[in-house]
């Protein structure tokens, strides 16, 4: 499967990425349907981050709970979640934000997984049935990920870089006393991708360009322990593995070798056949299996949403679900037994909630009610795909939210937003942050300029080595786009984005400062000579993609200070905002300090927003609400101009 080079870690994908997830297919030559235009209620950033984030779905081992993590206290805490009545229990309560791995196949104990401050050296945790907790992997330098039982439930694999900094080996832990015993030290730079049930086979996967990587297999049965090449190929393409099946008979990877978009194949390893197992229209996402094989789970990145297929082994057909509220499945898992399935429901206009289905009944049983009960939902906001051409003519796709109190008579400001990445997308989904600009007369339009994953791997490469070029052009066309809609205030048009499009926004403002009126640039890239020089050290399995990517700092510095913001910081004209995590390993507190310095020394406005216990994202609800507000006063005062400006 291709992979997207992102700069934007799980937690800046859960609190700032723009996700929706009702979607149509218009084209340019297309307007977005009118709505009858009414008055709504307005809520403040309190009421929208009051709607609680959840996520995970393991079961335990008598399928009675569900595994999950909320951040209904205000940061993400364990939970267990009672299947039959929907009330919780909390497991964890630090400081910091704490994410499932799941619990042990044969008793209560949970593993689950936690930085510290969002410094993204992740630890692998237990908690046992007594309440107590021990990490599993200390080390203040360690950086460790779990990596699967066996299916005995006798062991488990983790992986951590506490040998090497750089490099993720991999460890056998013994379920009872923890001991842990290594099984492969990884000195080549490759990835652990899956490890079968019966714990012989390791697949491993190499970066080799951000165009092409390789999956090998690993018998741990041998005395040698060579990786197998199984992923041969005389062209550029992406394999990757995927998951064993259940039997551990044959491996599934996806690869783009075959066309435009990743599909999943079988390796069987007693024989190395190759065979196709799954294809689509688009990007096959992902496929996994329940306990004993009987169902099959796969996704499909479809035009910004991704559609989930459950289907029954022993027929070959899809099941049958009951009638849902409207929503894309998401998080499907099953109980031991086979006979519940856990998964969520997620929209535009609603938050993800937690299902659970006796398989084959004519109803499922909703677990959680996350939507902020003081927000009416049909004053929310659906959102709708559309394309443009750009300067090229390329078709560009991207995902719209027009207020309902837009119109031609009640022309509205509007934003373009720019996700993360390099190779991100920006997806139909419930967005509090986005929902609450909106729900305050902002359009949004999310655009997937050139380099967005999800469009093929032409679409995929075309930004390579011309970062806050052609891309930055993409965007610019998406705001000739809403001047063209007759809702939109043509001359009250700005642009954020996280991450790498909080880069793409000060991009904007330096590079073409009379086209965007305000900018934010959210955990943003300003300085690649300097982020690009100094990166975790565990990126490095994959610093060559991304060098192939953006460019090798040794041979393209020139470049890489030519599209930086930072050097280019006098040309900013328009006000700017700026968020920073002080924490944050990828894009330092340095480079924001020294763009807001250079801008303010132009005299133009410029807010920043520095929380100290934030790294490249937020994890904190209090944070995530100080922010959203800080968005909206800022855009109140120079774009819709509604106060004067501030000192």
């Amino acid at each position: 499967m291709k992979k997207a080079l992102k700069f934007a870690c799980i937690t800046c994908a859960v609190s700032i990425a723009l996700t929706g997830c009702n979607q149509s297919n218009n084209s340019a030559s297309t307007p977005v349907a009118t709505e009858q235009t009414r008055q709504v209620k307005t809520y403040n950033a309190k009421t929208f981050f009051d709607t609680t984030s959840i996520m995970g779905s393991s079961f335990s081992p008598t399928g009675d709970k569900v595994l999950v993590s909320s951040d209904e206290s205000g940061i993400y805490s364990l939970y267990e979640v009672d299947v039959k009545t929907g009330s919780k229990t909390r497991l964890t309560n630090f400081e910091d934000s704490t994410y499932p791995i799941r619990y042990f196949p044969n008793d209560e104990r949970v593993l689950f997984t936690k930085d510290s401050g969002g410094n993204e050296r992740y630890h692998v945790y237990v908690r046992e049935v007594d309440g107590s907790i021990k990490d599993l992997t200390p080390g203040e330098e360690t950086r460790a990920s779990f990596a699967g039982f066996t299916k005995d439930g006798s062991q488990f694999f983790i992986t951590s870089n506490q040998r090497d900094a750089k490099f993720m080996d991999l460890y056998r832990v013994d379920s009872k006393t923890y001991k842990v015993t290594p099984v492969y030290q990884n000195t080549q730079g490759l990835d652990v991708g899956a490890i079968s049930l019966d714990g012989r086979y390791i697949a491993l996967s190499k970066n080799n360009t951000n165009k092409d990587s390789d999956t090998f297999i690993l018998d741990t049965y041998k005395k040698t322990l060579k990786p197998q090449l199984i992923s041969k190929h005389d062209t550029p393409a992406q394999y990757t593995p995927e998951t064993f099946s259940v039997d551990s008979k044959y491996l599934y990877y996806s690869t783009d070798a075959k066309g435009e978009f990743s599909e999943v194949w079988q390796y069987e390893l007693a024989t190395g056949k190759h065979s196709p197992a799954l294809k689509d229209d688009w990007d096959v996402s992902f496929i996994d299996f329940s306990k004993s094989g009987r169902y099959q789970v796969s996704g499909v990145n479809a035009d910004a949403s991704t559609k989930v297929t459950v289907k029954d082994t022993q027929t070959g057909d899809e099941i049958a679900m009951p009638k849902l509220p409207a929503g894309n499945l998401r998080g499907v898992n099953f109980s031991s037994d086979e006979k519940t399935m856990a998964f969520y429901l997620n929209s535009d206009t609603s938050p993800s909630n937690l299902f659970v289905w006796q398989v084959g009944s004519n109803e499922a049983k909703q677990l959680t009610n996350t939507l902020s009960e003081d927000i009416d939902q049909n004053d929310l906001v659906e959102s709708t795909i559309v394309r443009f051409k750009s300067f090229d003519g390329l078709e560009i796709p991207g995902v719209l939210y027009k207020p309902k109190q837009a119109s031609s008579t009640n022309k509205v400001p509007a934003l373009i937003w720019v996700h993360g990445g390099p190779g991100g997308q920006s997806r139909t989904g419930y967005s509090a942050m986005q929902q609450h600009l909106v729900n305050h007369g902002y359009a949004i339009f999310a655009v997937n300029n050139r380099g967005s994953s999800g469009y093929g791997k032409t679409f995929f490469h075309l930004d390579d080595k011309k970062h806050g070029t052609d891309d930055l052009q993409d965007i610019i066309y998406g705001k000739k786009h809403l001047q063209s809609l007759d809702w939109v205030d043509a001359d009250k048009i700005g642009i954020m984005g996280g991450s790498y499009g909080g880069f793409m926004t000060a991009a904007a403002l330096a590079f073409k400062p009379e086209e965007f009126k305000v900018g934010i640039n959210i955990f943003g890239v300003t300085n690649w000579v300097r982020t690009l020089n100094s990166i975790p050290p565990w990126w490095e399995s994959f610093k060559k993609a991304l060098y192939d990517e953006m460019g090798d700092p040794a041979t393209d510095g020139e470049r890489h200070r030519a599209i930086s913001p930072l050097f280019h910081a006098d040309n900013i004209t328009k006000p700017l905002m700026v968020i920073q995590g002080a924490n944050d390993p990828r894009v330092l507190q340095v480079e924001s300090d020294e763009l807001v310095a250079a801008v303010k020394a132009n005299g133009v406005p410029v807010e920043y927003v520095l929380f100290d216990d934030e790294g490249h994202g937020f994890s904190k609800k209090e944070n995530r609400i100080s922010a959203s507000n800080a968005y909206l006063n800022f855009l109140d005062t120079y774009l819709k101009e509604l106060f004067g400006p501030q000192g």
